[in-house]
């Protein structure tokens, strides 16, 4: 097998799985993170201690590092597992040290690639790097403490579109190499529009909200998933292949039913990954509904970015409207105003043609700032 020098940046869960299941791999990873002092044990042993269904172990990185440059430079493929709140932030920091040749990879990315390339153009990046973005992450994953990690399930299927699109094939080819479960999709928007979190997470904690406040445990991935929440889940999921419908974008859609059906089409993470997701006992996580991604980067970026599509391209989008709406009102924020949308991305003025070519050939042909 090919090896490649990879960094993984972040000190999430998926950062962490991706380090430890990379070098694993075969690969030469180097993992940072900007946390010093959470990043005390790892920077000490420059070694992560994975628990999966082999049992546990210790995996010892080729770098662990707070200092950007000397992770980044090199690196063939940039993994970034990060919330797509931090992605704006992220890019200022990229943008001195990013080399020509570099795929930046987001699972899931929220339509990320295109605001990371538009904060680097502005911060005068001269790096010719390209984006890649999935529905999901390639890992369900769950740190125990801030030096180990536990990886319960793998995906199996990952459609990944890249940005600009004319680069894909350069681009698909580095990244097929880390992860063989890549599915060439369009472009980066049709990765984006994969996100899974978008519309499995919003009904969970609105629709749970009460529990979530009030009990000391509630899983909402268990007791919260009740039929009530599934039609809704479906429903929402509906609007979001329709939107994708009216871009030009074509089956497979990957439906959220198939992430819950034991039989039928395989989703990102095979057959029946949801049970197997409440069996296992790493998926719980208290909630706190003003701070957690699931509103922060599930609802403020991916829902808002799905209803401002909507109504850009004239598809009626009630259910995600109507929970942003709620989201909104839960947290005292008007997230139809404040979120990743259209508008905010200087792209509501485009039309369809122009927008297409931007996912195509990059920033650099259109004026979007």
């Amino acid at each position: 097998m090919k090896s490649l020098e990879i960094a993984v940046l972040g000190g999430g869960n998926g950062s962490y799985a991706a380090a430890v299941d990379l070098t694993e791999k075969g690969h030469e990873v180097r993992l940072w993170r900007r946390d010093a002092e959470a990043f005390q044990e790892v920077l000490a042993k420059q070694q992560i201690i994975l628990k999966d269904h082999n049992g546990s172990r210790v995996v010892s990185l080729s770098l662990a590092s707070t200092d950007i440059k000397e992770v980044i430079q090199g690196a063939k493929l940039i993994v970034i597992p990060l919330p797509a709140f931090a992605q704006q932030a992220l890019a200022k920091q990229l943008a001195p040290v990013l080399e020509d040749g570099q795929v930046l990879f987001l699972p899931p990315g929220t339509f990320g690639s295109f605001l990371m390339a538009k904060v680097l153009g502005e911060e005068g990046c001269k790096a010719k790097v390209s984006f890649a973005e999935t529905g999901t992450l390639p890992y369900l994953a769950r740190k125990y403490d801030e030096q180990s990690v536990s990886i319960s399930g793998r995906a199996t299927r990952l459609p990944t579109g890249v940005f600009p699109s004319n680069q894909s094939d350069d681009a698909l080819e580095i990244l097929k190499i880390a992860f063989p479960a890549i599915e060439p999709i369009q472009d980066a928007l049709d990765g984006a529009l994969m996100n899974a979190g978008s519309i499995i997470h919003p009904p969970l904690i609105l629709m749970n909200a009460g529990p979530i406040e009030h009990f000391d445990r509630w899983d909402i991935h268990n007791e919260g998933t009740q039929p009530s929440i599934r039609n809704v889940h479906k429903v929402l999921d509906e609007e979001r292949v329709r939107v994708r419908e009216a871009l030009g974008y074509l089956a497979p859609h990957f439906p959220l039913d198939d992430h819950y059906n034991v039989e039928g089409e395989e989703w990102m993470y095979g057959n029946g990954a949801h049970d197997k997701l409440v069996d296992g006992k790493d998926w719980f996580e208290p909630l706190n509904l003003n701070k957690h991604r699931y509103m922060r980067e599930d609802i403020a970026c991916g829902l808002a970015f799905l209803v401002s599509l909507g109504e850009w391209l004239g598809v009626p989008v009630p259910t995600a409207a109507g929970l942003l709406q709620i989201a909104s009102a839960v947290i005292g924020e008007d997230l139809r105003t404040t979120g990743r949308t259209l508008e905010n991305l200087n792209l509501a003025s485009k039309t369809k043609e122009e927008l297409k070519e931007i996912l195509n050939k990059g920033l650099h042909h259109y004026e979007v700032s």
